[in-house]
């Protein structure tokens, strides 16, 4: 495998500011990715009367988002490694903005799935977008800090979300709630715009880009595909989006029914996930620092949290008590967010890093395609505690695949480069 980006931009000094500026406008974008994917979720109790539809065709919306997500996420790392990450990146905010707003016009059923498929492709460039940009512009001492950042960030959009939607909904309409998250696309994207300068990608030195170009004519476009650890970081990314979906989407209102909890609190729950995740990033971006325990440092946030998902399924607890359990869970799953995504930074070649994340990362996409269709069938047929449990089982299967990765990468043969 050829020498990271990282480590080149390691040879030369890189000013602190420069490098927060890259993470605070990668950090920016990634949430309102992530706040955009959680626009609907918090307003199904609202959709459900307003289209006559249960819980499993609203799952399905999400299922079709994520799946053109996935799809265009695949595509777009071939696209960002030729054409450059900023116009991918302003197309997809700008797609996001579009699609908040059709689901705020929306009237019928088959609009509200219309619209997902334009906010799926919006949704599908961010992570080989922003991957790009960090392991391409961030130095090698500050990059598990920023990829810290840009999970802290990404939590933080998905906290947003409920914690906007159910409020403006409530006091105003579930309508007005849409058009408001439309005009945070529009603000950031505003702002990614009028710092277009500092988006822009290094000039790699001459030798380097002919060692590249003379490496791609040689291996093809698609030579990173026979590394076995870039599918097992995509099995991996699987049951991370499942897990998830379920907590946006699903557990909070499972805990509801088995625990007696009102709809404000039950919108908190996914907030105090979000934000407690933020709070594990930050301390697992100083774990981080070494890139070899982080198969370790992945199994051990993740077996905790599915120890509070258990709790959750099977323990007496009060109704107050379940937003705080879904904080510790959530912290302890944020302290594997950095670890997560050095996974597949160890994975990737040089020349190849938007193709490799748009590939592992549409993992996320598949994930949260299918966890709507299964688990959203299970609340329509009122199977509450199966919910969290099978929320712990895949958290168990996540801390496996996390071992798989490194496996996978020992016994690797490296491609030339």
């Amino acid at each position: 495998m050829t020498t990271t980006a990282s480590s080149t931009i390691a040879q030369r000094a890189v000013p602190l500011r420069q490098d927060a500026g890259v993470i605070g406008l990668v950090g920016i974008a990634h949430l309102v990715s992530h706040y955009s994917q959680l626009l609907l979720a918090p307003l199904f109790p609202f959709l459900k009367t307003e289209f006559g539809v249960g819980y499993a065709e609203l799952g399905l919306v999400l299922t079709v988002f994520f799946m053109v997500s996935c799809a265009v996420q695949a595509f777009s790392g071939f696209v960002v490694d030729r054409l450059g990450p900023r116009p991918v990146l302003f197309g997809g905010i700008a797609l996001l903005g579009l699609a908040a707003l059709g689901w705020a016009a929306s009237t019928h059923y088959w609009m509200l799935l219309a619209c997902a498929v334009v906010a799926g492709v919006g949704n599908g460039v961010f992570h080989p977008v922003d991957y790009t940009l960090l392991n391409r512009k961030v130095s090698a001492p500050r990059l598990g800090h920023a990829y810290s950042t840009h999970g802290i960030a990404g939590s933080l959009g998905w906290a947003l979300a409920p914690a906007m939607m159910v409020p403006l909904a409530l006091a105003y309409s579930w309508r007005m709630a849409l058009v408001a998250g439309a005009l945070v696309a529009f603000a950031v994207l505003a702002l990614l715009v009028a710092n277009y300068g500092l988006l822009a990608l290094p000039a790699a030195p001459a030798a380097t880009a002919r060692a590249h170009a003379g490496h791609a004519a040689a291996e093809g476009s698609f030579a990173f595909l026979r590394i076995p650890a870039v599918w097992m970081c995509l099995v991996f990314f699987f049951f991370y989006a499942v897990i998830i979906s379920v907590v946006q989407t699903f557990a909070p209102q499972a805990a509801a029914q088995l625990h007696g909890v009102d709809l404000q609190l039950v919108a908190a729950c996914v907030t105090i996930y979000m934000v407690a995740s933020a709070a594990g990033m930050v301390l697992g971006g100083f774990l981080a620092s070494e890139p070899a325990r982080c198969e370790r440092i992945v199994g051990m946030g993740m077996g905790v949290a599915a120890v509070f998902a258990l709790a959750l399924a099977l323990a007496p607890v009060g109704g107050r008590a379940v937003p705080v359990l879904f904080g510790v869970m959530g912290f302890a799953a944020g302290i594997a967010g950095p670890s997560r995504d050095l996974l597949v930074k160890r994975s990737t070649p040089e020349n190849a890093t938007g193709r490799v994340y748009g590939v592992v990362y549409s993992g996320l996409d598949i994930g949260q395609a299918v966890a709507p269709l299964v688990f959203g069938r299970m609340m329509d047929h009122g199977q509450y505690m199966g919910v969290l449990l099978g929320l712990a089982l895949v958290q168990g299967l996540l801390i496996a695949s996390a071992f798989n990765v490194r496996r996978a990468r020992r016994t690797a043969t490296p491609l030339a480069g």
